[in-house]
């Protein structure tokens, strides 16, 4: 009785710990595009490898928004590493979408003011999937891939490069 209870518990713990998510994404590019205001605009690639690299032109930083903005220099160039609980829920939400179904270009042009997202991914197998999104209106999954994307620019550790 005391091995098939030790047992039993080496099992629960094993069971317990970490799982790592594999990746069939060799490389994931979000860029942000502008709109007629404080619409943070930025480019963010990250490698299977969780290194990453952010290309913040404007509004990624600032919390106020002045119409000045674009006369200021870019905000710079990043690196970091995206933490790996991050990453694996990345991956996750990306295994959601049936990425391959996706349509490669989502709203309409009527409301003049909206940004658009560009979404590129890389897969292990040599194929890309490119998705254009003009207002974020795809599906809502797809909605919530970008969330996720958007705020990784405020809760990773990034070092400024250029």
């Amino acid at each position: 009785m005391k091995y098939i209870l030790s047992l039993f518990t080496f099992i629960f713990l094993f069971s317990c710990t970490t799982q790592k998510t594999s990746s069939k994404y060799s490389k994931i590019e979000y860029k942000a595009g502008p709109c007629f205001g404080s619409c943070p605009i930025f480019t963010l690639i990250i490698n299977k490898d969780r290194t990453a690299i952010l290309e913040a032109e404007h509004f990624n930083f600032s919390k106020d928004f002045s119409k000045g903005e674009f006369s200021k220099p870019r905000e710079g160039t990043y690196k970091g590493t995206i933490k790996e609980a991050d990453y694996n829920k990345l991956v996750l939400l990306l295994n959601g979408l049936d990425i391959k179904t996706l349509k490669d270009k989502y709203g309409t042009k009527e409301i003049t003011d909206l940004p658009t997202s560009y979404l590129k991914i890389n897969l292990a197998d040599g194929t890309s999937k490119n998705i254009e999104d003009y207002g974020k209106s795809g599906s809502e999954k797809l909605k919530e891939v970008y969330l996720f994307i958007e705020g990784l620019r405020h809760n990773q550790q990034w070092t400024k490069v250029k």
